[in-house]
Protein backbone atom coordinates (compact mmCIF):
# COMPACT_ATOMS: atom_id res chain seq x y z
CA UNK A 1 0.00 0.00 0.00
CA UNK A 2 1.50 3.30 -1.00
CA UNK A 3 0.82 6.58 0.84
CA UNK A 4 -0.75 9.41 -0.83
CA UNK A 5 -0.28 11.72 2.44
CA UNK A 6 1.28 11.82 5.79
CA UNK A 7 0.93 14.10 9.15
CA UNK A 8 3.47 17.03 8.76
CA UNK A 9 5.10 16.32 12.41
CA UNK A 10 5.42 12.63 11.67
CA UNK A 11 7.10 13.57 8.13
CA UNK A 12 9.73 15.51 9.76
CA UNK A 13 11.03 13.15 11.75
CA UNK A 14 10.99 9.85 9.39
CA UNK A 15 12.90 12.56 7.16
CA UNK A 16 15.56 13.27 9.67
CA UNK A 17 14.83 16.60 10.57
CA UNK A 18 14.25 16.23 14.17
CA UNK A 19 15.29 13.38 16.50
CA UNK A 20 12.27 12.41 18.00
CA UNK A 21 8.54 13.00 16.90
CA UNK A 22 7.54 15.37 19.87
CA UNK A 23 10.31 17.43 18.98
CA UNK A 24 8.91 17.87 15.43
CA UNK A 25 5.38 17.69 16.86
CA UNK A 26 6.75 21.06 18.97
CA UNK A 27 8.21 22.85 15.96
CA UNK A 28 5.39 22.64 13.61
CA UNK A 29 3.02 24.10 16.90
CA UNK A 30 5.91 26.86 17.40
CA UNK A 31 5.95 27.87 13.56
CA UNK A 32 9.85 26.62 13.57
CA UNK A 33 8.27 24.78 10.77
CA UNK A 34 5.81 25.38 7.96
CA UNK A 35 3.87 23.88 5.05
CA UNK A 36 3.75 25.88 1.22
CA UNK A 37 4.33 29.06 3.74
CA UNK A 38 1.64 28.79 6.26
CA UNK A 39 1.97 27.84 9.22
CA UNK A 40 0.18 24.60 10.22
CA UNK A 41 -1.40 22.50 13.03
CA UNK A 42 1.01 18.95 13.56
CA UNK A 43 -1.69 16.93 11.89
CA UNK A 44 -1.28 18.69 8.68
CA UNK A 45 -0.98 16.21 5.69
CA UNK A 46 1.83 16.88 3.29
CA UNK A 47 1.77 15.12 0.25
CA UNK A 48 4.76 15.06 -2.92
CA UNK A 49 5.70 18.37 -4.40
CA UNK A 50 4.60 20.30 -1.17
CA UNK A 51 6.82 22.89 -0.14
CA UNK A 52 8.20 22.70 3.81
CA UNK A 53 10.66 25.11 5.42
CA UNK A 54 12.17 24.01 8.44
CA UNK A 55 13.99 26.72 11.03
CA UNK A 56 16.39 24.71 13.30
CA UNK A 57 18.54 27.35 15.40
CA UNK A 58 19.46 30.09 13.24
CA UNK A 59 19.50 27.67 10.21
CA UNK A 60 16.63 27.78 7.82
CA UNK A 61 16.36 24.73 4.69
CA UNK A 62 13.60 25.26 2.45
CA UNK A 63 13.02 21.56 1.46
CA UNK A 64 10.10 20.12 -1.57
CA UNK A 65 8.51 17.09 -0.51
CA UNK A 66 9.71 14.17 -3.21
CA UNK A 67 8.04 10.81 -1.14
CA UNK A 68 6.15 10.18 1.67
CA UNK A 69 7.07 7.86 4.85
CA UNK A 70 5.78 7.42 8.16
CA UNK A 71 8.25 5.35 9.58
CA UNK A 72 11.95 6.43 10.28
CA UNK A 73 14.23 4.83 8.16
CA UNK A 74 18.16 4.83 7.33
CA UNK A 75 19.51 8.53 6.44
CA UNK A 76 19.78 7.46 2.69
CA UNK A 77 15.89 6.94 2.58
CA UNK A 78 15.19 9.81 4.18
CA UNK A 79 17.06 11.91 2.06
CA UNK A 80 14.95 10.47 -0.77
CA UNK A 81 12.15 11.93 0.99
CA UNK A 82 12.83 15.82 -0.02
CA UNK A 83 14.79 17.99 -1.89
CA UNK A 84 16.39 21.07 -0.71
CA UNK A 85 16.38 23.92 -2.92
CA UNK A 86 19.43 25.43 -4.38
CA UNK A 87 19.42 28.79 -2.84
CA UNK A 88 18.90 27.34 0.65
CA UNK A 89 21.65 24.88 0.25
CA UNK A 90 24.11 28.11 -0.47
CA UNK A 91 22.92 29.96 2.35
CA UNK A 92 22.97 27.11 4.87
CA UNK A 93 26.81 26.75 3.27
CA UNK A 94 27.56 30.47 3.96
CA UNK A 95 26.66 30.61 7.53
CA UNK A 96 28.53 27.43 8.14
CA UNK A 97 31.03 29.14 6.78
CA UNK A 98 30.39 32.50 8.46
CA UNK A 99 30.26 30.45 12.00
CA UNK A 100 33.71 28.68 11.37
CA UNK A 101 35.18 32.09 10.50
CA UNK A 102 33.98 34.57 13.02
CA UNK A 103 34.10 32.58 16.42
CA UNK A 104 32.31 34.28 19.22
CA UNK A 105 35.07 35.97 21.18
CA UNK A 106 34.08 34.17 24.76
CA UNK A 107 33.98 30.76 23.21
CA UNK A 108 37.52 30.28 24.95
CA UNK A 109 36.52 31.71 28.17
CA UNK A 110 35.14 28.48 30.89
CA UNK A 111 33.76 29.81 34.41
CA UNK A 112 34.72 32.94 36.61
CA UNK A 113 37.89 34.63 35.90
CA UNK A 114 40.49 33.39 37.96
CA UNK A 115 42.44 36.30 40.88
CA UNK A 116 45.22 36.33 37.72
CA UNK A 117 42.03 37.13 35.12
CA UNK A 118 40.87 39.67 37.36
CA UNK A 119 43.73 41.43 38.25
CA UNK A 120 44.55 42.12 34.51
CA UNK A 121 41.13 43.34 33.47
CA UNK A 122 41.83 45.41 37.07
CA UNK A 123 44.97 46.95 35.22
CA UNK A 124 42.95 47.17 31.96
CA UNK A 125 40.30 49.21 33.49
CA UNK A 126 42.75 51.61 35.09
CA UNK A 127 42.03 50.52 39.40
Amino acid sequence: MSLTAVRIDKWLWAARFFKTRSLAQAAVENGRATLNGVRVKPAKEVRPADRVDVRIGDTIREVTVMEIADKRGSASVAARLYEESEQSRLKRVEQAESRRLNVEPSADLHGRPTKRDRRSMAKVRGY
